[in-house]
């Protein structure tokens, strides 16, 4: 499977918040969020595992309530059920890959 970005739909999310859902299958996805400075990614939990990997920018990442500054080139794991959120503190980019995919992102 190839995906080319610039042939795939960027969702506006809404508040500062959009993204693209990149390759995926069944077990996995990979996910390209894009925050605007201020945007925020609400906490949350899912079955999903996740890594996140800051391909821009900079967030304030809240896992757990356990809080830390990441920034381009650094990543973050999420266990399954576990809330986690971000605040991008400049226009910033996540890839984000979840095992098994999102299904409720394809609805």
């Amino acid at each position: 499977m190839i995906v080319k970005n610039d042939e795939i739909k960027l969702d506006d999310l809404g508040k500062g918040v959009s993204r693209k859902i990149l390759a995926h299958v069944t077990n996995m996805m990979a996910v390209e969020v894009n925050f605007i400075k201020g945007a925020i990614g609400e906490i949350h939990s899912h079955e999903n595992e996740q890594i996140g990997y800051i391909t821009k920018g900079s967030f304030q990442v809240d896992i757990d309530g356990k809080k830390e500054i990441l920034k381009a080139g650094d990543t973050y794991y999420t266990e399954p059920n576990v809330l986690h959120g971000v605040v991008a503190l400049e226009d910033s980019t996540i890839l984000d890959v979840f095992i098994p995919q999102r299904e409720d992102f394809l609805k």
